[in-house]
């Protein structure tokens, strides 16, 4: 099943993949016409970044730019149910960070999601709904809508936390967004 997925990403689909906050939808991160088909399968605005998800620190050193302070800091909070915006390197396409200099690093702490991305490499990480509806934590949860769009659907079982990741913006040391993670993250910048 994980090898499966990964392929399907790696040829320019789209898979519903389990992490331990919510479950996301997988693409090629760097593959433009693939994150086109993550803002149609999400009904989403291109002017709303994706988040791309990795699984090592060395990958997020491939696609963002982060010092090595920055990098210690992030040892202490990946893997995570944390999110963290940083200074993108130009493999990331526009249409992922809707033109940004900034891109959004998810580095999930579970087994199903990292099996994948090891395999795939950097792929989307944006909840498995349409913009605007609550975010799946399971797979059944997930609507038919979505899994009617997707070419595969991976049942990692429930998410841990079941809400999304905190968002903390690394450059300004900032949380952007509360969730889960985010008592870890609070801990790590003070």
């Amino acid at each position: 099943m994980i090898s499966s997925a990964a392929r399907l990403i790696i040829g320019g689909g789209v898979v519903v993949y389990p992490t331990e906050t919510v479950y996301g939808l997988g693409a090629n991160a760097l593959d433009e016409q693939a994150v086109m088909r993550v803002f149609q399968v999400k009904k989403r605005p291109l002017s709303m970044p994706i988040f791309l998800a990795v699984s090592s620190l060395e990958m997020l050193e491939k696609v963002a730019f982060v010092s090595r302070d920055e990098l210690d800091l992030l040892e202490q909070l990946f893997p995570g149910p944390v999110s963290v915006l940083v200074p993108r390197k130009r493999i990331v396409p526009d249409i992922l960070t809707a033109s940004s200099p900034l891109v959004g690093i998810r580095f999930p702490d579970h087994e199903t999601a990292l099996r994948i991305i090891d395999q795939a490499g950097p792929i989307t990480s944006t909840s498995a709904n349409r913009t605007g509806s609550p975010p799946p934590a399971s797979a059944a949860a997930v609507s038919c809508e979505i899994s009617e769009m997707v070419d595969m659907v991976v049942d990692g079982g429930k998410s841990r936390y079941a809400e999304p990741s905190t968002l903390l913006d690394l450059t300004k040391r900032k949380i952007i967004r509360s969730g889960a993670g985010r008592d870890k993250v609070l801990k790590a910048i003070s």
